[in-house]
């Protein structure tokens, strides 16, 4: 699903962040429907909020969680609240951090850039996502 997507046709393809990155992979894989306008929500997220705090990854993915799982406030059921964490924790299991400073120290460097982050992201959010929409058929929309 992403992850795949990700790894073979899309990953530094553009010029976007990691949060950019999962956003627009996944509006792409999962069809959500996403516009431009929505995309731009993402730009501040990268870098870790620009300061090196949450990956952009994971907060890319974050907002995938809020679009597939929030009908209208976030408020609305424990849903967003229990699947967020799982990411995070999964996350943090996997790769010993979910802070993008760390993050990169670790697993950076200049030929894939933060390819490892990324994927990492997208498969726990692509686990995530094919557990709560069993039997789902997600197919990557052309750009």
């Amino acid at each position: 699903m992403l992850k795949e997507y990700l790894e073979n046709e899309f990953l530094y393809k553009e010029d976007w962040n990691c949060a950019e990155h999962m956003l627009v992979g996944a509006n792409r894989v999962y069809g959500l429907d996403l516009d431009d306008k929505a995309i731009k929500l993402a730009a501040g997220f990268g870098a870790g909020m620009a300061v090196g705090d949450v990956c952009g990854a994971l907060t890319g993915a974050i907002m995938v969680l809020g679009e597939l799982f929030v009908k209208e406030r976030a408020h609305e059921s424990d849903t967003i609240k229990r699947l967020t964490a799982e990411l995070l924790e999964r996350y943090r299991a996997k790769m010993g951090e979910i802070d993008c400073t760390p993050l990169k120290a670790d697993y950076r460097n200049g030929s894939v850039k933060c390819r490892v982050i990324i994927l990492e992201a997208a498969e726990i959010l692509d686990d995530i996502v094919a557990r709560e929409f069993p039997g789902a058929a997600f197919v990557a929309k052309q750009a």
